[in-house]
């Protein structure tokens, strides 16, 4: 599977987005307690979540637990990944119990796409345990897809005062036209700011149509974006 998302990512033109990181000398890992039920199911596909992280740090500057994303002390981001989870059909696996624990080295080498230990700690055990052995291997699987995109210019996009979801979908497949606009998915909050993107993959990793749940508003729908830099 390593092999095959290797090949994937290749080759990959220069990124659209560049934002700063800094990554600290240390970390800690913190515990994580599940927020619900173990669910084994059949893994059926993917989804890269893609946070994007000046909407997510307006309200949380002065949070000493998002510091490393929002304080400004480490960098500024932008989109970020927020995890990669396993679909099932009609539902999700989560919560697999795995003796397996996430190193702060890992955590360390994740932080600049994935800045804060106590997600990437969530996402190994909630999604990551369901769908591969170690968390080394969950977070490599990540950074092959993560590295294999090209990130649309966002802090561009929100200046346009007619955006919409469908010009949002059309700058991702534009600086990836590999992907059908049906596999982007959009998440609004209730102000219709940006926060995430939602891309689906199929098992074999490669882009499919995002089911109604995870492809979000329709094209027509306004978006605004935060750009908060």
């Amino acid at each position: 599977m390593l092999i095959a998302l290797a090949l994937l990512a290749l080759p990959v033109p220069a990124l659209a987005q560049a934002y700063q990181c800094r990554v600290p000398q240390s970390v800690s890992v913190p515990q994580v307690h599940p927020d619900g039920p173990t669910r084994r199911v059949p893994v059926a596909g993917y989804t890269l979540a893609l946070s994007w992280s000046p909407e997510f740090c307006k309200p949380r500057k002065s949070s000493a637990r998002d510091a490393m994303q929002c304080s400004g002390r480490n960098g500024l981001f932008g989109l970020v990944v927020h995890g990669l989870w396993p679909e099932g059909r009609g539902t999700w696996p989560q919560w697999c119990p795995t003796p397996r624990k996430l190193a702060p080295s890992e955590v360390r080498r994740n932080l600049c796409m994935m800045p804060s230990a106590r997600v990437q700690a969530n996402e190994w055990a909630k999604h990551g345990a369901c769908m591969i052995r170690t968390p080394e291997g969950y977070f490599e699987v990540t950074r092959i897809l993560w590295e294999g995109l090209r990130k649309p210019d966002l802090d561009r996009l929100s200046r346009d005062p007619d955006l919409t979801a469908g010009k949002l979908r059309d700058a991702f497949t534009l600086a990836n036209p590999d992907w059908p606009r049906s596999a982007v998915g959009i998440v609004l909050n209730r102000r219709g700011w940006l926060q995430e993107l939602r891309l689906c993959y199929a098992k074999d990793f490669m882009p499919t149509t995002c089911d109604r749940r995870r492809f979000g508003p329709n094209d027509a729908v306004k978006v605004k974006i935060w750009r908060g830099l």
